[in-house]
């Protein structure tokens, strides 16, 4: 198993609608509100983890593979290779190759394991920030829940959002191997990457927020991630 190249590929998220990815805040600052987004700590801007775009990216990968059905919530592993066939196998396995799984999980090789994609934290794209100088990050919306009897809103709380239209540059590496088919993980990544834009990311996706739009760099990927239909014609 050699390393042959590490694939790089960049360019920008576009926030379609507000997104609300949490911090995990549990004190309440006054003035503040109880549902923060999450923050660097020197810049006091909101980013995108990597680790935000990784995980729900393998989960919808998972769900749209079929093996989600074996695994009992948990992420896909050699173990759960053992009970699946055809594509759903096939589909797991390059799951397992993009992602990797835990040193403790046996695998049926080795070579499965390692993981080949890398996600880095998003940050707030500096072109975007010359050109909007006079915007905010982050916008506070008020939400609460309706007495269905009573036709009374009730409950109230203040959720922290980065507002439509942000950018935010993305970057993520692929190592590919000598036994790799390199255009194969690169497109069934692109294909996680097609379908995380048809869903949402962070919080409150069924209520509108996370919507987003990958633009990349290269014109050859984007060409590629256009094109791509995960459910067939009917995508």
């Amino acid at each position: 198993m050699k390393l042959l190249k590490i694939k790089k590929l960049e360019g920008t998220i576009v926030l379609k609608t507000g997104l609300h990815i949490g911090s995990g805040e549990i004190e309440m600052h006054i003035g503040g509100t109880d549902n923060p987004v999450i923050k660097h700590p020197h810049t006091n801007e909101p980013y995108i983890p990597g680790s935000s775009l990784k995980g729900k990216i393998r989960s919808l990968l998972e769900m749209e593979s079929g093996a989600i059905k074996e695994t009992g919530g948990g992420v896909v592993s050699g173990k759960v290779l053992e009970k699946l066939q055809g594509e759903e196998k096939e589909k797991a396995e390059k799951i397992i190759k993009l992602f990797g799984e835990g040193a403790s999980e046996e695998s049926q090789s080795s070579e499965i394991k390692v993981a080949r994609v890398s996600f880095s934290d998003c940050f707030i794209n500096e072109e975007w920030k010359k050109q909007n100088e006079d915007r905010t990050f982050t916008e506070l919306k008020t939400e609460n829940t309706i007495d269905r009897i009573k036709g009374i809103a009730q409950h109230p709380r203040v959720m922290e959002r980065v507002p439509e239209g942000v950018k935010f540059d993305f970057s993520l590496s692929i190592k590919i191997f000598d036994d790799d088919n390199e255009n194969d993980l690169v497109d069934y990544l692109l294909s996680g990457m097609k379908l995380l834009e048809m869903d949402a990311l962070g919080g409150s996706g069924s209520r509108g927020y996370g919507r987003i739009e990958f633009k990349f760099d290269d014109e050859d990927i984007q060409k590629r991630f256009s094109e791509l239909k995960p459910f067939g014609a009917n995508s």
